[in-house]
């Protein structure tokens, strides 16, 4: 997932609602839904509730980019321009590639997803440094059961932030 919205929950939505200024109890309902949309129209964004890439880059919650594919936006033109590949905004196959081929030149884990780790050695947004990426990390101690083995290795007991993830029903 490389976007946050209503039925999510996990630290990934604990630190955009600390941003926001809301509860923060990790839990992407009515009230987060709201505040999202006043902050993305105060921003001159488009307000459609969803955090995406460039509303997390507009945030300075930077360990939360995550470009992969269906990802579309400002950041991921930015990426596809970086990679010289046809910058449409729209991260699909050729994106995919791009990035992968990158990752597996560069010595990172070549899954074809720009995360942190990747954005910042490619030096693509000055703000995504080496202490990003370790703010996009969590320890494997905080990611539910079901989500861990699925998970991707970003340092010894340390897992990507978008591992906490998970749906929820609204009560």
């Amino acid at each position: 997932m490389a976007i946050l919205k209503k039925g999510l929950s996990g630290e990934p939505v604990r630190r955009l609602q600390a941003k926001l200024g809301v509860k923060a109890d990790g839990e992407f309902g009515s009230g987060t839904e709201k505040a999202l949309k006043d902050w993305q129209t105060k921003n001159g964004l488009i307000a459609d509730g969803i955090a995406g890439p460039d509303t997390f880059m507009a945030m300075q919650l930077y360990e939360l980019v995550l470009l992969k594919p269906g990802t579309r936006g400002t950041a991921v033109k930015q990426l596809q321009e970086k990679l010289a590949v046809t910058a449409d905004g729209q991260f699909g196959a050729g994106t995919e590639k791009a990035v992968r081929d990158y990752q597996a030149k560069n010595g990172l884990q070549a899954d074809g997803v720009a995360g942190p780790a990747t954005l910042a050695h490619m030096k693509l947004f000055k703000e995504i440094t080496p202490d990003t990426v370790k703010a996009s990390q969590v320890s494997t101690s905080s990611i539910p059961e079901a989500a861990k083995a699925a998970a991707a290795d970003v340092g010894s007991g340390m897992r990507s932030i978008w591992d906490t993830l998970k749906s929820f029903v609204s009560k």
